[in-house]
C-alpha cells in the first residue's frame, strides 16, 4: 500500500510521535512523507518528500500563542496554493498528524483523509474538556485538520478510537534514575520569566531547556540549554521531577519515567486547556501561569509532590495495524459511492480563515 503521512510541524510533540511511528508503517508499506509548519526543533531521521510553510499557530514568551505573529508568518495564498498542488490521489491512504495541507487537499479531491493524532482525541466527547467554554478553541481543532476517521492518543484510553500514548523507543528503553535536578520545557515563555521565578527556589537544580536561547549559560542554580533531542530525553530520565507545558508527549513520557510532574497550560490555547484538565484528573498538579503568586504551588510540588502510576504498553504497531485494516475497507467503499468534490475556492470561506482575518484586523 502507498501511504502519505503527514506530519505537524508546530511544536515538537508530531515529530517525535513520527520517530516512532513511520518505521513502522515502512516495514510494510510505500510511505511519502509530508512536514509542514516552522516552530519543530526536532528533526526527523529520514527522508522528507514533501516540505511546506504549512499553518503554524506561533509561541509567545509570556505563556501565550502570538496571534499576530502567527498572522504575519500564515502566508495564506501559500497555504492554498500548497493544498491544491499536493497530488494526494497518487495514494491508497493518507494519514494525517493534524497536518493542514494534506487534510485540505484531501477535502478538496474527494479524497478520504485519516486522522491519527492527539487531537483526534482531544476532540471526542468522552475525553477532558477545560471548565472555560472556547468556542473559538474547539472550532479551529475540529476545523483546522478535517478527516472522515478520527483515531487518538491520550493520557488514558477514554473511549474505543482512542489509545495510550506513542512512547518513543529512545525513551521506552531508557533506565530511570534519579540524580536530583528538575527538568524544565516551558516554550511559550522567555527565559528570563523562567528564571526569574526558579531562582527563588535557590535549593533545586533546573535544567531549562530554552527555545529562545541558542547557546548554554548557567544563572545561579538555573542552566539554560538550547533544545536538543538526545540532551532533553537524558535530562528527562536522570531528573527527580519535570516541569512543563500542558502539551502531550512531554507530559506523557514524564508519567511512563515515573517523574513527578507539574504542567502549565498555555494561555489562549484550547488544546493544552483540555489536556490539564485531563492530567488533573490524573492527580497531576496544575497552575494557571509560570508568576511569583504560584511560587508556593511549585515548591510543595518539589517538596511533596507524587509520582502518578500509569500504563503505557508498547502496542503502536498492533494499533497502526489495526486502523490501516480498517481504513483499507473504508477506502474501497469510498472509491464506490463517491464523495462530490468540493470548489476549492470555499476554502477561503472556511471558519479559521474567517477569524484569524477577523482578529486580526482588530489587532492592526
Amino acid at each position: 500500500m502507498k501511504i502519505l503521512y503527514a506530519i505537524q510541524g508546530t511544536g515538537n510533540g508530531h515529530v517525535t510521535r513520527a520517530r516512532e511511528i513511520v518505521p513502522i508503517l515502512k516495514k510494510d508499506h510505500e510511505v511519502d512523507i509530508l512536514i509542514s509548519g516552522i516552530q519543530a526543533d526536532v528533526e526527523l531521521p529520514f527522508e522528507i518528500n514533501y516540505r511546506f510553510h504549512g499553518l503554524s499557530f506561533i509561541f509567545g514568551k509570556k505563556g501565550n500563542v502570538d496571534i499576530p505573529e502567527t498572522y504575519k508568518k500564515s502566508r495564506l495564498k501559500l497555504l492554498m496554493k500548497d493544498i491544491r498542488s499536493l497530488p494526494v490521489n497518487q495514494y491508497d491512504l493518507v494519514i494525517s498528524d493534524f497536518e493542514p495541507v494534506s487534510s485540505w487537499a484531501c477535502y478538496f479531491s474527494g479524497k478520504a483523509c485519516i486522522s491519527v493524532s492527539h487531537q483526534a482525541a482531544v476532540i471526542n466527547k468522552k475525553s477532558p474538556k477545560s471548565a472555560k467554554i472556547d468556542p473559538l478553541g474547539k472550532a479551529i481543532l475540529r476545523s483546522y485538520a478535517p478527516a472522515i476517521s478520527q483515531y487518538g492518543f491520550h493520557f488514558r484510553e477514554y473511549d474505543s478510537n482512542i489509545f495510550t500514548p506513542v512512547i518513543r523507543r529512545e525513551v521506552r528503553l531508557k533506565k530511570p534514575v534519579n540524580k536530583g535536578h528538575y527538568t524544565v520545557y516551558l516554550p511559550s515563555y522567555d527565559d528570563d520569566r523562567i528564571v526569574r521565578v526558579l531562582a527563588m527556589i535557590p535549593d533545586v537544580k533546573w535544567q531549562v531547556f530554552s527555545k529562545h536561547n541558542k547557546e548554554p549559560f548557567q544563572k545561579d542554580n538555573i542552566r539554560i540549554r538550547p533544545i536538543d533531542n538526545d540532551a532533553f530525553i537524558e535530562s528527562m530520565v536522570t531528573s527527580e521531577g519535570i516541569l512543563c507545558g500542558a502539551g502531550f508527549e512531554t507530559p506523557a513520557e514524564a508519567l511512563f519515567l515515573k517523574k513527578k510532574l507539574m504542567v502549565i497550560p498555555m494561555k489562549g490555547q484550547y488544546e493544552q486547556q483540555c489536556n490539564a484538565a485531563a492530567l488533573k484528573n490524573l492527580g497531576v498538579p496544575v497552575i494557571k501561569s509560570l508568576k511569583k503568586k504560584h511560587l508556593r504551588k511549585i515548591m510543595e510540588w518539589v517538596t511533596d509532590g507524587k509520582i502518578i502510576p500509569v500504563n503505557y504498553p508498547d502496542k503502536t504497531a498492533e494499533i497502526l495495524a489495526d486502523i490501516i485494516e480498517k481504513e483499507s475497507e473504508r477506502e474501497i467503499q469510498h472509491k464506490q459511492s463517491g464523495i462530490n468534490n468540493a470548489d476549492f475556492h470555499a476554502l477561503k470561506n472556511n471558519f479559521i480563515f474567517k477569524r484569524i482575518k477577523k482578529i486580526t484586523s482588530r489587532i492592526f
